[in-house]
Order: C-alpha cells, then sequence, then structure tokens
C-alpha cells in the first residue's frame, strides 16, 4: 500500500490517503510507459509538412543543352533535383494519418494508471484536501503550489466540475491542466508533479469520474452503459 499524503492549503500534512499498487498496475511497466509516450506523442504530429518532387515543381521539360560536345557534364531539364529550384529527391507528402498508430484500450487504460503509479513512487503526487475556489484567483493557486515545494513543472488535474480551480491555475508558467477522466500516460510523463485534490483523485481510482455513454442500439431509449449493469 502507498500512503499518499493529503494537504491543506497552507502545505501540512492533515491526512493519508491508502492506495493500493494492484490498481494501478502492481509494478512499473517501462517499455509500456515509453511505448504509450511515443504513439501520443507522433499522433499529435500535423503532417503538413510538404516539398515538391521534380514531377512537381514548376518548369519546362526542355534539356538545357546537347549532351554532347559542349564540354560540360551532361545535363537534363531545370527541374531534376541537383540544380537550385529543382525538386526535392524525396518530397515530403505524409499526411496526419499516415503517422497515427494506437494502443489496444487495455494497453492503454493500463499505461494511464501506470504513470500514476510511477509519480507516486517518485514521490512526485500532490494532493490537496481540498480545490474548491469561490472566485478564480490565481494568486492563491500559486501560493497553494508553493506551500507543498513545487519548483518544476506540473500538470493540474481535477474534476470537471471545478471550473474556478481551472480558472485559477491555467495563468501560471510551467503548469497545465487537465480534466482528471483525461489524465494519461503522455501529461502525467510530460511534467514533474501531479497536483489534484482528494475528490478528484478518488474517483479517478475507483472509475466513478469517467462518464457512462449511451450504449449502441440504445441511444433512442436513453440506456446507458452503467444502466445496464
Amino acid at each position: 500500500m502507498i500512503e499518499l499524503p493529503i494537504h491543506d492549503r497552507n502545505g501540512t500534512q492533515v491526512d493519508t490517503l491508502s492506495i493500493d499498487e494492484a490498481t494501478l498496475g502492481g509494478e512499473i511497466r517501462y517499455e509500456l510507459l515509453k511505448q504509450a509516450y511515443v504513439i501520443t506523442h507522433g499522433n499529435q504530429r500535423q503532417g503538413s509538412a510538404r516539398t515538391r518532387g521534380r514531377g512537381r515543381v514548376a518548369g519546362s521539360t526542355r534539356k538545357l543543352y546537347k549532351q554532347k560536345g559542349t564540354g560540360n557534364a551532361r545535363v537534363g531539364n531545370a527541374r531534376t533535383n541537383i540544380r537550385k529550384g529543382g525538386g526535392v529527391t524525396f518530397a515530403k507528402t505524409r499526411t496526419r494519418e499516415d503517422f497515427r498508430t494506437s494502443l489496444t484500450k487495455k494497453m492503454r487504460r493500463l499505461a494511464n494508471r501506470n504513470a500514476l503509479l510511477a509519480k507516486l513512487v517518485d514521490g512526485e503526487v500532490k494532493c490537496f484536501d481540498e480545490l474548491d475556489f469561490a472566485a478564480p484567483r490565481t494568486r492563491d493557486f500559486a501560493a497553494l503550489l508553493g506551500a507543498v515545494g513545487i519548483d518544476r513543472t506540473c500538470l493540474v488535474a481535477l474534476a470537471k466540475d471545478n471550473v474556478n480551480g481551472f480558472l485559477s491555475a491555467r495563468n501560471l508558467p510551467h503548469v497545465d491542466c487537465m480534466r482528471i477522466d483525461q489524465l494519461n500516460a503522455f501529461g502525467l510523463l510530460n511534467h514533474r508533479y501531479l497536483v489534484t485534490d482528494r475528490r478528484s483523485l478518488e474517483s479517478f481510482l475507483d472509475g466513478t469520474c469517467f462518464e457512462s455513454r449511451p450504449v449502441a442500439g440504445d441511444a433512442a431509449a436513453g440506456t446507458s452503459e452503467e444502466a445496464a449493469r
């Protein structure tokens, strides 16, 4: 069991949260985390880089001068790849879909939880008893981060209804915000710390933060996956 300290807004430990490693994969799977990171990173590529091959460059196809008798090296038309303004030898034509790869659903879910386990083992999860704000205030959130010693990049993951919490954190440098139900391995590994509150973290661990989606064929009747259970 991992005993995660729970802090108040002053940075004082007020409680602990017991987390079973088995619910997060039991052990850190470095190969899976690397695979999930590389795939997610590659899927973010725009695939918009374009260069023109010699067949797409505007210009005449006329041979510049005759093959023999000039004393110069033999040459073809002006669109050849060895001349200035000519085409590119291996033109970039791949689209966004050409870079896309995917993990199976079980691997993706395990990678997300395993990344959280890695953060917990390294002591890089800062959990507060609550992060509710009456009004958005960046200064208060900055003081909260300083109280627990966060001096590097951090990812703030909160429940989707905590609007003031997101508005208070999003303008801080080196701080990114994410809904707790969208927490993934790429976001966790791309930041040094994870900042969350007890309610959001518990909802991620027990799965209650994930919305139930309508079952195929029963959408008109309003039947959902949760109702089917």
